[in-house]
Parts: C-alpha cells; structure tokens; sequence
C-alpha cells in the first residue's frame, strides 16, 4: 500500500469517525430527553436536548476538520487545496464559534466572568 492510498483510508476514517459522532451523538441527546420529560418539565428537556446537539455538533465538525486538514497536507498539497482548506476551516470555525457562544451564552474570552457571577 502506498502512502497516499493510507493516508486517504485515515482521511475516510476520520470522515466516518467524524459523521457517526454527529448521528450517535444527536440521537444521543435526544434519548436523554427522556428522563426529564417524563418528569413533565418539557423547556429543561429542550434545553439539554440542544445543550447535548450543540456538544455533538462541536466535537464532530472538530473531527471532520482533521479530516480535511489530513488530506489537504498528505493527499492534495497543492495551492487551490490549501485554499479550499482555508475556506472550510473559516466555514467550520464559525459554526463551532457561534455554537458555542450559543450553548455557552457569552464569548469565549468573557467565560471567566460568567463563571465568577455564577459562583456569587
């Protein structure tokens, strides 16, 4: 085998890794809305069923970036893919940048502060 071709199959493992980690982890959080629904408490059981998606979300578009940045330097090390790299990167950053201002409700670099207040 050579080392394209292995590089390729870490690629594609990471890809399926990447997407089964979005499917498992969102049904995942679906599931786990059941013991709060059975309570009846319908607004708790959203807030964790998207508290757990956005998680999911996060941690496989994070997979799927290696993925990409994997093939890009070992498979496709050409010009136009470092700029194909570059844009998916900025894409991806974004959504898990707003996904987390979303699941966490303040920017990253105010974190600390949330965390003071809600220790007060």
């Amino acid at each position: 085998m050579h080392f394209t071709e292995t590089m390729e199959d870490i690629v594609r493992a990471f890809e399926i890794a990447g997407v089964l980690i979005l499917a498992v982890g969102s049904l995942w959080a679906i599931a786990s809305t059941a013991p709060v629904l059975r309570r009846g408490d319908v607004p708790a059981a959203y807030q964790r069923a998207r508290q757990q998606m956005g998680h999911a979300i996060l941690l496989g578009l994070e997979v799927l970036i290696i993925a990409d940045i994997v093939r890009t330097i070992t498979v496709e090390p050409t010009l136009e893919s470092a700029g194909i790299l570059a844009l998916i990167v900025l894409v991806r950053t974004f959504l898990s940048f707003s996904l987390e201002i979303e699941l966490e409700g303040v920017v990253p670099w105010q974190r600390w502060k949330q965390k003071v207040k809600d220790e007060a």
